[in-house]
């Protein structure tokens, strides 16, 4: 059962465009969904379904907080197959904790597979020296998952908001998303005690469950954001068609031809996300293997939801006419919001890869 009441999300929408105005971080929307219990474990499904609904709303506060969600979620991934070894989190998310991802980094196309980032072992555990980008929640995470590279091993571990050595450049301002305040975070030598290292890994890709917990929550998480964003968006547009009548016949934009397939066709691509998504979400819940089909399942997945979202958009935007030009609008906003679903991994490139190598076999 959601959280999400009726009330609480007319709120956090009311305030979106003031946040992507100011460029400023979701503070009031983040005190009311903790209050709420929204940031607590639950079903990948159930969180999937929430963030769509909530992306509706305030695409920038539902980004945001879905990277606390992910590392909630691979927690309870690993916890349903039998690994423990983040039973840590979960109490910590249970009890207040607000968790981010340090794993970006510039110039860095292996994602999980290498980093630029060097971990340097130490009496009790490791340092990390690099710059992470794309840091979501940056004003008000309290624990920051980072990792780097120490010869041919990859080393995953989390930082607590009090650790000596990160600072952040305060560089958000972008052309979407900006209510998320994702910071570029500059590591120096920031110490993780062995206690808080949660994998080493060898360099390049591996069907480990942490790897696969990250990919299967990040990947299902953001295509939920992006549908989302284009829920709404196709409502705004189903709005401005009714709204809008010919000058030369008076007669609703409703009932033109032209309108009519623009809008049809929009809502047929939204509709194939829900199965895709939601079912994808599902298998994940109930342990189905579907081997080494999962990284071709998932990324697909994310990439068919952030296109078919930037799709919608194009057809909101031309149904709604010069109206939904206005920079203030919230049309407007919301094609600048789901721009950033370009810059999300894995990149058009790496899916058609991945999906190429599933099929294939290993290019030659």
């Amino acid at each position: 059962m959601t959280v999400l009441t009726q009330d609480l999300l007319e709120r956090i929408r009311s305030r979106a465009a003031g946040y992507d105005r100011d460029n400023s971080f979701f503070t009031e929307d983040l005190d009311e969904l903790r209050a709420a219990g929204y940031l607590a474990p639950r079903s990948l499904l159930d969180t999937a379904r929430d963030q769509r609904l909530l992306a509706a709303y305030a695409p920038a506060t539902a980004l945001g907080i879905n990277m606390h969600l992910v590392w909630v979620g691979v927690a309870r991934a690993l916890a349903e197959r039998g690994d423990r070894s983040l039973d840590w989190l979960l109490d910590e998310a249970a009890a207040g904790e607000l968790f981010a991802f340090g794993i970006s980094e510039p110039g860095n196309d292996s994602v999980l597979w290498d980093s630029n980032t060097i971990a340097e072992p130490i009496d009790g555990g490791y340092t990390f020296t690099g710059t992470k980008v794309f840091t979501s929640l940056t004003p008000a995470w309290t624990r920051l998952g980072v990792f780097g590279r120490h010869g041919d091993t990859l080393v995953h571990g989390f930082i607590t908001r009090d650790t000596p050595g990160w600072r952040s450049l305060g560089d958000w301002d972008m052309l979407g998303m900006r209510a998320t305040q994702s910071h570029t975070t500059v590591l120096d030598a920031v110490f993780v005690p062995t206690s808080r290292i949660v994998r080493t890994l060898p360099i390049g890709p591996n069907a480990d469950p942490f790897v696969f917990g990250i990919f299967a929550n990040f990947l299902l998480l953001i295509g939920s954001v992006y549908a989302g964003v284009a829920d709404r968006g196709l409502e705004l547009a189903v709005e401005a068609v009714k709204r809008r009548t010919a000058m030369h016949t008076g007669s609703s934009y409703a009932q033109n031809p032209d309108f009519r397939w623009r809008i049809a066709d929009a809502a047929i691509a939204l509709d194939s996300l829900a199965p895709q998504l939601e079912g994808l979400a599902a298998d994940v819940d109930g342990l189905v293997d579907h081997g080494a089909s999962w990284f071709r399942k998932l990324t697909g997945a994310r990439y068919r939801s952030t296109e078919t979202a930037r799709y919608v958009l194009d057809q909101a935007m031309r149904s709604a006419g010069g109206g939904g030009f206005r920079a203030t609008g919230e049309l407007a906003r919301l094609q600048r919001d789901v721009l950033a679903g370009l810059y999300h991994p894995s990149n058009s490139e790496a899916v058609h890869s991945t999906v190429a190598a599933n099929l294939l076999g290993a290019l030659e």
